[in-house]
């Protein structure tokens, strides 16, 4: 997989505290909410490699890169075309379902 980027080695630099770990992955949800395509690969990369105390979640994981895809980063491209390969077709269809509904919640509350 990728470099996990600046954000990630972060969060390992921290010692993985739980309530430093949570308050980073909150702070990147709510970059997601603003359309930030790095917090979308950030969080890819968190859920793909269980970095900053997350359990690994492929489904989450392809969610974030597909939405960092779409965006434009080549590197999110690339991090979810390797993660299907360990994925379901079940599996992707939930996570882009999960996508999509991510874009619409968002999209509400632009509005």
């Amino acid at each position: 997989m990728v470099d996990q980027g600046k954000w990630l080695t972060g969060v390992k630099g921290m010692g993985n505290s739980l309530k430093s770990a949570q308050f980073l992955i909150d702070s990147r949800i709510a970059d997601a909410a603003r359309g930030n395509i790095d917090a979308y690969y950030d969080l890819g990369m968190a859920y793909s490699s269980g970095a900053a105390g997350l359990d690994i979640d492929l489904i989450e994981a392809h969610k974030w890169f597909n939405l960092a895809a779409v965006a434009g980063s080549e590197a999110a491209q690339a991090c979810r075309a390797e993660i299907a390969e360990d994925m379901s077709a079940r599996e992707i269809a939930t996570a882009q379902a999960a996508a999509r509904a991510w874009l619409r919640s968002t999209e509400r509350r632009a509005a």
